[in-house]
C-alpha cells in the first residue's frame, strides 16, 4: 500500500520539479521506500540524475569501444592490445562485485562506497589523459591496460553500491525514469564533445585525446561529489558476510529462485547487443576505407542516439522492464541483420560509412534498452535485504560470460568474417527476445 509522507513549504518547487522529471502526480507517494526516505526524495532525485549523468559522460568519453582503441593507436601501441579492451572494460568491472557485495553489506551508508569508486575512476581518466600526451610504443600500450583494469574494477565497486542506494532512496516506478533523463542529458554533451573532435583532420591528435579524458575525469568527479550529497538513512548491516559466503548464497540462489536464473540466462543472451556494437563499427571502416577521423562521427552519431534512446526507454522500463528487454533483443536482432546486408548494397552505399554509421546509431538505442531494462529489473525483482547480493551475483556471471563468450565471438570473428558474426549475434538476440518473453512482471 501506498504511504503518503508531508513535505515542508519551502521545498514545493523542488517537489515540482522532481515530479514534473518522473511524470509522477505526487513525489509524496511511496510503494517500497521508508517513510524518512520519501521525504528527501525530491531532494535526492536530481543528485542522482546529476551523478548518472558524470558517470554517463564519462564512460562514453573513455570508451573501450571508440576512444581507447584510438589511444592506443595514437601513442603506438602494438595491434593486439585493442583486442583486450572491452574484455578488460567490461569484465573488470563486473568480476569482482560478488566479492564486494558482503563488504558493501556491512556499511550503514553505502554512498561512500560509491564515492571511493567515482574518485578512483577519476584518478584513472587523469593517468589515462597523461598517458595520452607522455605514452609510447609497448610500455605504453601496457599502461593503459593496467590502468584500465584499475579503472574497471572501481566501475565494479561504484555499480553494486549504486544500485543498493538507488533502491534505497529513489521509489519504485521513479527510478528508470531518472536513469533515462541522465542518459538523455549524457548524450547532449557527448554530441558536443563529437562536433568539436570532427573539426580535427584525419586523426585526433594527443592533446585531443587528452582533453576528452580529461573531461571524463571531470564526470566522474561529478559524479562522486553528488554521490557523497545523497542523503541516505543508515540500513541493515545484519547479513554481511565474506566473499565464499556470498558465493555459496549466490549458488543457492541461482538453485532456489528460479525467476532469478531465468533473468540471468536472458541477460547472457542480450550480450549480442554489446557485443555487435565495434563490430559493426569495424565493418564500417573496412568497407567505407574511412580514416581516424571516423571517430567524430560515431562519437556523434552515439551522442545522438543517447539523447533519443534514455528518455524512450526509461518511462517503458518503468512500465515493464520485462517488455522493454525484450523489444531490445528484437531491435538487437534487426541492427546485425542490417549490418551484415549492407556490403550487399548498390553502388556507393556498399562503401559508404553512412549507412554503417546509421546502424550504429540505432544500436546504441537499443544496448540503451537493453541496459536500462536488466537494470530496472533487477532491482525491481530483488528485496531490500538482497538487492547488493543479487546485483553483485548478477554482475559476476555476466562477467565471466563476457570473457569467455568475448573470446569465441573474437574467434568466430577471426574464422568466419564479420559479415558472418553478425548473422550469429542476431540469431543469439532472437534467443534473448524468446527468453525475455517468459519473464515474470516485477513491477
Amino acid at each position: 500500500m501506498a504511504r503518503r509522507t508531508e513535505i515542508p513549504m519551502a521545498e514545493i518547487s523542488q517537489s515540482r520539479l522532481y515530479e514534473w522529471l518522473t511524470g509522477d502526480d505526487d513525489s509524496r507517494m511511496c510503494r517500497d521506500i521508508p517513510d524518512e526516505a520519501c521525504t528527501v526524495q525530491p531532494r535526492n532525485g536530481p543528485r542522482h540524475l546529476w551523478a548518472a549523468l558524470g558517470n554517463k559522460l564519462a564512460d562514453e568519453l573513455s570508451s573501450a569501444r571508440l576512444v581507447l582503441p584510438w589511444l592506443l593507436g595514437v601513442i603506438g601501441a602494438p595491434l593486439w592490445m585493442v583486442g583486450l579492451l572491452v574484455p578488460l572494460r567490461e569484465a573488470g568491472a563486473l568480476l569482482p562485485q560478488l566479492f564486494v557485495a558482503g563488504f558493501i553489506r556491512l556499511k550503514p551508508r553505502r554512498k561512500w562506497v560509491w564515492v571511493a569508486g567515482g574518485l578512483l575512476q577519476a584518478g584513472a581518466a587523469l593517468v589515462l589523459a597523461l598517458l595520452a600526451l607522455l605514452g609510447s610504443g609497448g610500455w605504453g600500450g601496457a599502461l593503459v591496460l593496467a590502468t584500465l583494469v584499475v579503472l574497471s574494477l572501481a566501475r565494479g565497486l561504484s555499480s553494486v553500491a549504486t544500485k543498493d542506494v538507488l533502491g534505497k532512496t529513489i521509489d519504485k516506478r521513479r527510478r528508470g525514469t531518472l536513469m533515462g533523463w541522465s542518459g538523455s542529458l549524457a548524450g547532449g554533451a557527448t554530441l558536443l564533445a563529437g562536433a568539436i573532435l570532427m573539426l580535427f583532420d584525419e586523426r585526433p591528435g594527443e592533446l585531443a585525446l587528452a582533453g576528452l579524458l580529461v573531461v571524463a575525469g571531470l564526470g566522474w568527479g561529478l559524479n562522486a561529489l553528488c554521490a557523497a550529497r545523497i542523503e541516505e538513512a543508515p540500513g541493515a548491516v545484519e547479513g554481511g558476510q565474506n566473499a565464499w559466503e556470498s558465493i555459496r548464497q549466490g549458488l543457492y540462489l541461482l538453485r532456489e529462485d528460479r525467476a532469478f536464473l531465468h533473468f540471468n540466462l536472458c541477460r547472457a543472451l542480450l550480450l549480442a547487443s554489446a557485443l555487435a556494437l565495434p563490430y559493426i563499427a569495424l565493418l564500417g571502416q573496412r568497407q567505407s576505407g574511412a580514416g581516424l577521423g571516423g571517430l567524430g562521427i560515431l562519437v556523434v552519431i552515439s551522442g545522438l542516439a543517447g539523447m533519443v534512446a534514455s528518455p524512450l526507454w526509461g518511462q517503458r522500463a518503468d512500465r515493464s522492464s520485462r517488455r522493454v528487454m525484450g523489444e531490445a533483443a528484437l531491435g538487437t536482432l534487426l541492427c546485425c541483420l542490417a549490418a551484415a546486408l549492407v556490403p550487399r548494397l548498390p553502388g556507393a552505399l556498399a562503401t559508404s560509412v553512412w549507412p554503417y554509421a546509421l546502424i550504429y546509431g540505432a544500436l546504441v538505442v537499443v544496448h540503451a534498452g537493453v541496459r536500462l531494462g536488466r537494470k530496472t529489473y533487477l532491482i525491481d525483482m530483488a528485496g531490500s535485504d538482497k538487492r547488493a547480493l543479487y546485483v553483485a551475483l548478477s554482475n559476476t556471471l555476466t562477467g565471466v560470460l563476457m570473457l569467455a563468450v568475448g573470446s569465441i565471438i573474437g574467434g568466430l570473428a577471426q574464422w568466419l568474417g564479420t559479415q558472418a558474426l553478425l548473422l550469429v549475434l542476431a540469431l543469439t538476440a532472437l534467443g534473448a527476445a524468446a527468453s525475455a518473453r517468459r519473464l515474470p512482471e516485477v513491477e
